[in-house]
């Protein structure tokens, strides 16, 4: 019984001294050859995806219209870049708007080949049709919803904005889904040419492709002859 009461005595003093290592590691880590740079490496908060997020706006639409419209112009650049809220602000503005107008706090990002678009919005917008089923039940009043696709040429004079990711909060809609979504926010319009789970785009004939990658948007014009450089 001793033995035993020592050896619980011996374990809780080697507990008691690896808390006050660990308690006071700050000071000593800094005379330990190496250690202060792994210390210091694990208290620095990784690179957040918030940061590449930028606003929409009535202006940032202007610019990119602008850019986009450049293109037309035999002395125009062959490519244009745009970011995010350029691009996405003038999809919403060209689309007839992604959200209801009861929408607030529009960012867009552009993360690896996928360009998003959030808004905060009433559930009931979205609910209405009964598009989300069981998962309406589970939402509160507004929610955040996000809305994640490519941006391409379907014919001069025509683009889509193709939705393959989104979500409400951060429950994913089902990709089969997605064209109930896009019906509802159309109200029901639809454009020859345009897949069901895209939003119809105006463009001018002269934009020609768009490319998606690295944080950016790459708009090229069509030019006969002329070979553009991303």
């Amino acid at each position: 019984m001793g033995g035993c009461l020592r050896r619980l005595g011996c374990l809780i003093v080697l507990l008691a001294l690896a808390c006050g290592v660990w308690l006071t590691r700050a000071k000593w880590l800094k005379i330990v050859p190496g250690a202060r740079s792994t210390a210091d490496a694990s208290s620095t908060p990784p690179p957040s995806a918030e940061r590449t997020w930028q606003p929409l706006s009535p202006a940032a639409a202007s610019r990119g219209k602008r850019a986009i419209d450049g293109l037309a112009s035999s002395r125009g650049p062959v490519f244009v870049n745009l970011a995010p809220d350029e691009i996405a602000s003038y999809v919403v503005q060209a689309a007839g708007g992604a959200f209801p107008g009861s929408a607030d706090s529009v960012e867009a990002a552009v993360i690896g080949d996928v360009l998003y678009v959030r808004a905060i919005v009433p559930t009931k917008d979205i609910a209405g049709s009964g598009v989300l089923g069981p998962l309406a039940g589970l939402l509160n009043e507004r929610e955040r919803v996000s809305l994640g696709g490519s941006f391409h040429v379907i014919r001069p004079g025509l683009s889509a904005f193709e939705l393959r990711d989104v979500k409400l909060r951060d429950f994913s809609v089902p990709r089969a889904a997605i064209p109930r979504l896009v019906k509802q926010i159309t109200k029901g319009k639809t454009t020859p040419g345009v897949p069901d789970n895209a939003l119809a785009v105006p463009t001018p004939k002269s934009l020609a492709d768009v490319r998606i990658a690295n944080g950016r948007v790459t708009l090229y014009k069509t030019t006969a002859g002329a070979t553009a450089i991303p």
